[in-house]
């Protein structure tokens, strides 16, 4: 996948927003066949001083923020750890919502047995909080927005999971009928608001799912 498949969304000399694709890590993975990755992609063509911040899942698309020097890099960091920036996704969840907006708060644990799985674990989850709401009813399924107030690993998946309405492509989470309801994970990073980390503007960022 060239760079010309990575929209660049927004960039000058402190930071960049892209729209990650599909089937791309953020950054490199420890196997050798893993190394491919947006932050590598970016680092060499055109950005070598593209550093990540966080980081979206292998099978989730949207929003993502890099720095492009350490001083950007460390604030934009402190944003994300002190919870100063708003992120709002965009899925397909399986079924109907009888609700039309709530919250999920289930504390999420890594499963090594399962791995790379995450589960609800009262006793040794570390707290989770999501909020949702129905943007459209259809036959199947619904489409939902998705804010997390916390950023666990597989937080969203797990959480939709655990009120039953997986999201639609997910091969982790999904049950079969959901699974093959779409050719992806239709789980998008779709809005992203935070402060420039040099003029301190806040800048709001959104990008429409693509299915």
């Amino acid at each position: 996948m060239p760079l010309s498949s990575i929209e660049i969304i927004y960039a000058d000399s402190y930071i960049l927003v892209v729209n990650k694709p599909t089937l791309l890590l953020s950054v490199p993975g420890r196997a050798q066949d893993n190394k491919d990755c947006l932050v590598t992609r970016l680092q060499e063509n055109g950005y070598p001083d593209a550093r990540i911040v966080h980081r979206l899942d292998w099978e989730t698309s949207g929003l993502i923020i890099l720095a492009r020097d350490a001083d950007s890099h460390r604030e934009l960091s402190r944003q994300f750890h002190d919870r100063e920036v708003d992120k709002c996704y965009t899925a397909l969840c399986w079924g109907d919502l009888l609700q039309e907006e709530g919250k999920i708060e289930l504390p999420l644990r890594y499963d090594p047995p399962t791995k790379p799985r995450h589960v609800v674990d009262h006793e040794q989850g570390k707290s989770a909080l999501t909020f949702w709401k129905v943007l459209q009813h259809n036959t199947d399924h619904c489409r939902v927005e998705l804010t997390p107030y916390t950023g666990r690993s597989h937080q969203l998946r797990v959480h939709m999971l655990s009120i039953g309405h997986p999201l639609l492509g997910d091969g982790l989470y999904a049950h079969p009928q959901a699974l093959q309801a779409a050719p992806r994970l239709c789980l998008h990073a779709s809005a992203l608001s935070f402060t420039h980390p040099q003029s301190k503007q806040r800048l709001d960022f959104s990008c429409p799912a693509p299915f």
